[in-house]
Parts: C-alpha cells; sequence; structure tokens
C-alpha cells in the first residue's frame, strides 16, 4: 500500500444496468517532461520521504498499464500542463510537451493561467499547431513542423468581447462503455491578475460557477447526464494528499463547488498545488499534485437508465519509476527530447560566488535569488536611466543552481527564468512608488505571491501590526541611503508582466515616459552573471542581502 500511496485498486461486482468508468487526472504539469524530486507524506505509510517521481516516461508506462486493464479509460487535465516549465521544454515553446500530452492519450482538459503566458494568440497556436508565432526563435525549433495538441483545451469562461462566446470550447463530449460524458473546463476568474494584459486584451474571464451551470440545458439535450468540471482552481486542507473523503478543504474553489449545479458530481481541480481526495457538499473534489509527480486515479459508476453518476472512488498514484513494465514509445521520446537539448542546455554561463541561489523567502519577505534577479534587471535598465527594480516571485520558478566549480549553465539559468518577460524601463513619483508598495499587502495577496524583490540600493522597512495600507514603516523607504521625496521622479525598471499590471499591481501601468526595451529577462540575468564573473566578483549570496526588514 505504501508503495503506490493509494488504496487498493478493486474491481467489483457490478449489476447489469450500471457500468464503471475509469478516469485518470493531471494537473499543473508545468513542462516538466523528466522526473524530479517530491515528498510522500501519505495517511497510509509512514512519511515524509523523498522520492523521485514523475516524467512521461513513468506516465507512459502507468498509463499503458492501467488501458490494459481498461482500453477506454480517459486521460483528462485540469490545466498549466505548460508554462512555468523547465529548460528542456520552455525553451521549445513548450513543444515538447503539447507532444508528450499527445502520446500519452490525453482527451482534454481545461486551460489553466500558464497557457495564457504569452498570450492567446500563441495559445491558439498550441492548440490548432503551425509556426506563426509571436515567440518566434521558439516556435518550431524543436522540429520543422507543429502539428498542435491532439488533444481539447476548454475555456467556459474566457469569453471573447466581440464574439461573446468562450475563446475556446466550454465542454468536449467523450463515450466510455457507451456513456456520455461531458468534460466542462474552466480558468480562475482571477487569471488576468497573473498575466500581461496585451496578451489577454479582448478577454473577458467570468464567474466560474456560472460559466458551468449554463452549459447544462445545451448537454441534456444532446442526451448527456454525466458531467465532470474540469477546473483551474484550487484549494488546501490539512489533509494528506491520499486521505479518501477529506472533509477540510478551503479555499476559493470551495465557493465555486458549492455553486455548482447538484447534477455536477465530480470537480477536478488545479492551481494550488496540492494533491487532496475531500468532500465538499457531497461531491467529490480531487486534485493530483504538480510536476507529473502523482495522478489521481477515479472510477464512476453510472446507471445506464438514467444516465447519472451512482457512486465515484477516487484514489492518488505517485509516479515513482519502475512501477509498471516500460513504454518504449515514451522512453524514445523522452531520449529524442534530451538529444535534441543536451548541447543548448549544457552551455556554460558563469561561476557563481555560491553553490546555489535560494528562491526561498525570509520572514522580511525577501530571497537571495530575488536580490541577484532584480541586480540583474536594474542592470539591464541602467543605459535607460534604471535607478530602482522591482521583481515579482512568480516569475521565478526554481533555484538557481550550478554544477561543478560553481558553474551556471544555459539550462539552469533558464529554469529560473522561462517565462522570456521583457524589460520596461518607467517613470514613477515617490508617491506612487509608496503606494505601489502598500499594494503587496491588498487582498491577502503577499500570502500567495509574497513581496515584490527588490535591487541594490533601495531599501523599506514594514510593519505586519499596522492596518492594511500603512505597512511602510514613514521615512523608511530609502535609496542609496537617502529617503525617497513624494514629488520627486524615479526611474523604475520591471518586466513587462509587471509593466501592464500584473499581479494586481495598478501603479505600474501609471508609469509615465515607457521605454520598452525588448531585452529578455532571462538575458539579462545571463549577462549580469557573465559581466560579474569578469569582473572578478561571481555574483549570488547565500543569503538575502537585507534590503527588506519586517518590524519584529
Amino acid at each position: 500500500m505504501l508503495a503506490g500511496c493509494a488504496l487498493p485498486w478493486r474491481q467489483p461486482t457490478i449489476a447489469a444496468k450500471e457500468v464503471e468508468l475509469q478516469l485518470v487526472t493531471i494537473n499543473d504539469f508545468h513542462g516538466n517532461i523528466e522526473a524530479s524530486k517530491y515528498v510522500i507524506d501519505s495517511a497510509y505509510g509512514m512519511g515524509p520521504r523523498t522520492v523521485t517521481a514523475g516524467g512521461i516516461d513513468t506516465l507512459g508506462a502507468a498509463l499503458q498499464a492501467w488501458r490494459k486493464e481498461d482500453p477506454e479509460l480517459l486521460l483528462v487535465g485540469a490545466g498549466d500542463l505548460i508554462g512555468g516549465s523547465p529548460a528542456i521544454s520552455s525553451m521549445w515553446a513548450d513543444e515538447p510537451t503539447i507532444g508528450a500530452m499527445n502520446l500519452l492519450g490525453l482527451k482534454v482538459s481545461s486551460v489553466g493561467n500558464h497557457e495564457f503566458d504569452a498570450g492567446r494568440i500563441e495559445l491558439l497556436r498550441q492548440q490548432k499547431g503551425g509556426c506563426a508565432s509571436p515567440r518566434p526563435e521558439k516556435a518550431c525549433q524543436f522540429s520543422a513542423t507543429y502539428e498542435g495538441a491532439r488533444f481539447q483545451y476548454l475555456a467556459a469562461n474566457v469569453i471573447d468581447m466581440v464574439t461573446r462566446k468562450p475563446l475556446l470550447p466550454a465542454y468536449k463530449i467523450e463515450q466510455a462503455r457507451g456513456v456520455k460524458v461531458a468534460f466542462i473546463g474552466t480558468v480562475l476568474r482571477d487569471a488576468p491578475e497573473k498575466l500581461l494584459a496585451s496578451g489577454i486584451a479582448g478577454l473577458e474571464f467570468i464567474d466560474e460557477a456560472e460559466a458551468i451551470n449554463r452549459q447544462l440545458p445545451e448537454l441534456r439535450k444532446q442526451g448527456v447526464g454525466v458531467f465532470v468540471v474540469l477546473i483551474h482552481q484550487g484549494g488546501r486542507t490539512t489533509d494528506k494528499f491520499d486521505q479518501q473523503d477529506c472533509s477540510h478543504l478551503t479555499g476559493p474553489v470551495v465557493d465555486v463547488v458549492k455553486k455548482l449545479d447538484p447534477a455536477i458530481r465530480l470537480v477536478v481541480t488545479g492551481h494550488s498545488h496540492r494533491g487532496y481526495l475531500c468532500k465538499v457538499d457531497d461531491r467529490l473534489v480531487t486534485q493530483s499534485d504538480m510536476g507529473g509527480h502523482v495522478l489521481s486515479r477515479i472510477t464512476m459508476k453510472v446507471d445506464l437508465a438514467s444516465q447519472s453518476v451512482r457512486e465515484l472512488r477516487a484514489s492518488q498514484e505517485v509516479m515513482t519509476a519502475g512501477r509498471w513494465p516500460s513504454d518504449p514509445k515514451m522512453d524514445a521520446y523522452l531520449a529524442q527530447v534530451r538529444q535534441r537539448s543536451a548541447s543548448a542546455l549544457a552551455r556554460s554561463v558563469a561561476r557563481l560566488a555560491v553553490p546555489s541561489v535560494l528562491r526561498e523567502k525570509h520572514d522580511d519577505g525577501e530571497s537571495a535569488l530575488g536580490d541577484l534577479v532584480a541586480d540583474a534587471i536594474l542592470a539591464a535598465g541602467r543605459p535607460y536611466g534604471g535607478q530602482i527594480a522591482f521583481m515579482n516571485n512568480g516569475a521565478m520558478r526554481q533555484d538557481l543552481e550550478t554544477t561543478s566549480g560553481n558553474r551556471v549553465t544555459a539550462g539552469q539559468a533558464l529554469y529560473v527564468l522561462p517565462f522570456g518577460n521583457t524589460v520596461v524601463a518607467m517613470n514613477l513619483r515617490g508617491s506612487q512608488i509608496r503606494e505601489l508598495l502598500e499594494q503587496q499587502w491588498l487582498g491577502g495577496r503577499d500570502i500567495t505571491r509574497g513581496l515584490m524583490q527588490v535591487s541594490e540600493g533601495f531599501s523599506y522597512s514594514w510593519n505586519p501590526r499596522a492596518a492594511i495600507g500603512s505597512k511602510i514603516v514613514p521615512d523608511s523607504v530609502m535609496l542609496h541611503g537617502v529617503p525617497i521625496e513624494n514629488d520627486t521622479t524615479y526611474r523604475i525598471i520591471v518586466t513587462n508582466f509587471l509593466a501592464e499590471g500584473g499581479e494586481g499591481f495598478s501603479v505600474f501601468p501609471l508609469g509615465r515616459n515607457r521605454a520598452e526595451t525588448g531585452i529578455r529577462d532571462i538575458d539579462a540575468l545571463t549577462d549580469y552573471l557573465v559581466k560579474r564573473e569578469q569582473a572578478g566578483k561571481p555574483a549570488g549570496r547565500s543569503e538575502p542581502l537585507g534590503r527588506i526588514k519586517r518590524l519584529q
């Protein structure tokens, strides 16, 4: 039982008028086509313990074995299959990941916020195929042609403001064992806060439950009685990831689930990167885990006469290598991707002062990696008059690791900054900078996104006991030891994601005298590392430098 961290799989006796359908679900894969570390903390065995899990070769092996048990098994997703990916996928516009999902036999997935990272045009290209892309340096570079996703992305609550129709289909009907199953997909309503405004211009993200419920009359007319929601929105629980019928789920998805039509019995979620098998208002609400570490297996017992769900069971399967006979097709595909990417990813960039620079934030809200990346962004913006740089935590996906001799490879750098955001310079007054800093705590966003990271020479203190809107300690906001002045203009350097108001920072779009440098954040980082090594002062520290101070 511990090996699989799941309840034993059983094949019960079924009445003649009922059938069992098997679903396997995946969410937040984020282009992790190779295995990585995963901490198992199971409700059914000793833990926690760290294992290596995931990888498309292991996923392929598991699915191959399960399809021998049930050839009509349906593999479905709950978004963020791509975006925020390791370099082996992101350097090729995530086309290797789409290809892997095609080979795994994925049928359908909701979109996630990361599917929109490169904008609506690129999302539609990744769905339909072709090489006409807003990022030509990546598109169709892995292969001369790109056929697109053979599975269908769903976006019931992403509405084109011109046509007033969903950007992508709201649902897709699949059939197994004579039963029609409608999969309805949505992304979190607040996705625009996490996206480039220019990339989603003309799109409206509406209430998730409303968008889902409005599909049911049309589906019933088509003879569908079994409805499954695939929603890229999630929650958290104190229960273990494989605890059956957990009852402690909290978070935004709970409110959505409670508003759904009673006929919807199963909700597959994503976004929060936390595995769970919970009950909410007698519905089964599941999530596996990010990175392909865990797949959820769900059995639906369906009454054929009423075409309705009578029973639901679920378990979590940790994707550890060697548990299933290998799938030669997936093994060969992974080998192809590795071979194609190896030389580019292995190229040495520069030497660091330390073996690794960590993304983990201290209690003050500052991280060693944030210091390094903010300094690199500022250095790229110096020719444009840059004085202060800000960097959001969400853009930095992993620690900056090194190989022997503390050397950083191109792949390791790209793993930190996979999105290809560009550097923007703008003017903000001192009063706007203070307002910007206060916005970090609005709506509890400091908990989910953390405080922005800041560049050398800029510092401030904040009071955790002060009210929202008054967190910043008066006269603590300094530039090179001098308090900033409310009426003085300062030259600010950020990525285009923040410049367009990403993560809810409404001050950045007000910046004046904007300069779109065209410099990618990853190029800013690697150039900075090279110049620091050339100057005999390798970059990187083990601890934050104390630019942000939290009062005790």
